[in-house]
């Protein structure tokens, strides 16, 4: 289960903020995820629930926000939204794609008091 080790490196960049920041502890997290992260939504809840015991971010509610993919059309030349990395092109139907976003999996920001 890789979320459980995400969720150990969201847990070092919360507790890095904390102590640069005085954070005495975090009521929210927020997390991008990309559609092509490969993340298991219900795995990384149940991981970040055990991960943040003991910590500043213990209790805290994780709000997951869907990011779309999208992949460079090489044959009409538009960016556009898919569904998953084989998807045609919805614009001109093209096989000749690049994905350029949707993997990518980031802390949007912290509620904190």
């Amino acid at each position: 289960m890789h979320e459980m080790s995400l969720c150990e490196g969201i847990r070092q960049v919360i507790e890095d903020q904390a102590r640069t920041h005085k954070i005495k502890a975090v009521r929210r997290v927020r997390l991008e995820i990309g559609r092509f992260s490969g993340v298991e939504k219900p795995a990384l809840e149940f991981a970040f629930d055990v991960v943040m015991r003991g910590s500043v971010a213990e209790g805290a509610a994780l709000e997951m926000i869907d990011l779309p993919g999208r992949a460079m059309c090489y044959d009409c030349a538009h960016e556009v939204e898919i569904a998953d990395r084989l998807a045609p092109c919805p614009d001109c139907g093209g096989g000749k794609l690049m994905p350029v976003a949707g993997d990518e999996m980031r802390i949007k920001d912290l509620e904190v008091i």
